[in-house]
């Protein structure tokens, strides 16, 4: 399937900015499940300063603002063939060793609730794919998806008190629950393309899991399945920090507002 994107975040200021630099992690990379046949960054009121690899081995473009923009807009569009590898991920670009994924992070930290929620799979779960199957649709069960009440700094505690939110909040459950049983787990970012609709109101994310014998394995617990031809991924991270499309710092400016528009078709 060959999937088309447009994607343009837009930021206003109230006053003009003084100084800002934004990681831009919105280019994907060639992997089995997907290769990108055009790819292209506009900026407007913001200039590209570099362009460079992270510790996760994510594209990532460093930006700065032009001095006195009160308007700054980063859109990115293009095209990429996808195929569906039943969620399996295999790239060539290099990336930590799986220890590092076993990690909490602020955002991932198993508590109270998480525990319960693993407690609900059994005394010992097994470290293999039907463990991972039943985490996602028991995270799916339990947690409604809702735009309202969470944001990007919600952690996985929070979103299980909750009992709402959004695929964010379903991976970073997802990421703390298997991290507490022991499996290597890692945030991931990019675009769905939905049946329903073109227009979105924001990319997606989904969590990925190490299996012995098959490598990275995804699962979408907001959509129970494993990510199929109609995924893109972007970038991954240990959770959302590590692998959202734009992170970094503005000084100056006053307050500003943010929008973002989303396109997803088949071409």
């Amino acid at each position: 399937m060959r999937l088309r994107i447009d994607h343009t975040t837009t930021y206003e200021f109230e006053k003009p900015a003084a100084y800002a630099l934004q990681q831009v992690r919105k280019r994907p990379h060639d992997t089995n499940a997907q290769t990108v046949m055009a790819w292209d960054l506009v900026l407007d009121g913001a200039k590209d300063e570099t362009r460079y690899f992270d510790q996760h081995g994510n594209h990532v473009d460093l930006i700065s603002i032009e001095p006195g923009a009160t308007r700054v807009s980063v859109t990115c569009r293009g095209e990429v063939e996808t195929r569906d590898t039943a969620g399996v991920v295999l790239q060539p670009r290099p990336v930590p060793p799986l220890w590092l994924y076993r990690r909490f992070t602020p955002l991932t930290e198993a508590g109270k609730g998480v525990k319960g929620l693993v407690g609900e799979l059994g005394k010992a779960p097994a470290m293999d794919l039907d463990t991972l199957h039943a985490l996602m649709n028991l995270i799916a069960d339990m947690i409604k998806y809702d735009t309202e009440p969470t944001g990007p700094d919600t952690s996985a505690e929070e979103a299980v008190a909750l009992g709402h939110g959004v695929c964010q909040d379903h991976a970073h459950v997802f990421l703390s629950a298997a991290r507490l049983i022991g499996f290597p787990a890692r945030y991931a970012s990019g675009y769905m393309m939905m049946l329903d609709r073109v227009d979105q109101e924001a990319g997606h994310a989904w969590a990925e899991a190490w299996v012995d014998g098959l490598g990275w394995v995804g699962f979408d617990a907001a959509n129970r399945v494993c990510p199929d031809e109609r995924y893109i991924q972007v970038a991954t991270g240990l959770d959302y920090r590590e692998a959202g499309p734009l992170t970094g710092v503005t000084y100056g400016g006053g307050s500003d507002s943010m929008s973002v528009t989303v396109q997803v078709q088949q071409q």
